[in-house]
């Protein structure tokens, strides 16, 4: 199982993602789930997946060495992409590249061809985006309504960031929720799991401002999880008894 969020504000984008890979509960391993594509100053793009690990990887692979442009017939990769509305179309056609290759295979083995994205960043001076890739290959985009998307098991994480994430909040508190969201992620499923992987983009730099990991143990992310069990104890423990059944006034 997965979990993966993005987070798209005034400041810039925050990606995180877990890196929990398993197939059955005695086959449990670890992957990078969120890959970055950086030239400083030119671009810089996140891309975190979700599915069947052997279709991301054969997607990556597609996007550094090529898929054919259908308006030139020439190999594009994501390095070459001049916006990122047509590198996420690239994604798109990688996708379906891969699902045309792997069909048979799939279908002879009864297996699902499951693969999403997160997309996001900036090109140039264009605008920063962030999309939602699906297997079919198409996608849409993320909105100052809603500025975050998800990926893999995202219900536990989304009320969390349905209530204290905005356009207008500041990056590094945007993490700080998002961090939260994965917490509560993990606490009610085992098949996300540590180590987790993060970007901070800032808006208009084309660069990576944070690129970190956090391994279990790390003391930030061990205090951010009691902290936040704390504040949820704390606020039932502050909100009135309901006013029904016996005794109630």
């Amino acid at each position: 199982m997965t979990y993966c969020v993005g987070i798209l504000v005034e400041e810039g984008l925050v990606m995180i993602a877990d890196t929990r890979t398993n197939a059955g509960l005695d086959d449990i391993s670890t992957y990078r789930k969120l890959h970055m594509f950086t030239k400083p100053g030119e671009r810089v793009l996140a891309l975190a997946s979700a599915g069947n690990l052997s279709v991301t990887q054969s997607v990556l692979s597609l996007l550094t060495e090529g898929v054919e442009d259908p308006d030139t017939g020439k190999p594009e990769t994501i390095y070459d992409a001049p916006t990122m509305f047509r590198a996420a179309q690239l994604i798109g056609r990688a996708i379906r590249k891969v699902r045309a290759i792997e069909r048979a295979g799939f279908e002879a083995a009864q297996l699902r061809f499951e693969v999403s994205f997160l997309f996001g960043g900036q090109i140039g001076d264009g605008p920063m985006r962030l999309y939602m890739i699906y297997s079919a290959g198409n996608f849409i985009a993320c909105s100052q309504d809603a500025p975050f998307l998800q990926i893999g098991e995202h219900k536990y994480g989304k009320p969390i960031l349905d209530r204290a994430v905005t356009f207008k909040t500041d990056i590094y508190d945007a993490l700080k929720v998002g961090l939260v969201s994965m917490d509560s992620t993990m606490r009610s499923n085992l098949g996300v799991g540590l180590p987790i992987d993060l970007a901070v983009i800032r808006r208009n730099t084309c660069d990576t401002e944070v690129l970190h990991r956090i391994e279990a143990g790390e003391p930030y992310f061990h205090d951010l999880r009691e902290r936040w069990s704390a504040a949820l104890r704390a606020a039932h423990r502050a909100i009135p008894r309901p006013p029904y059944g016996p005794g109630a006034k």
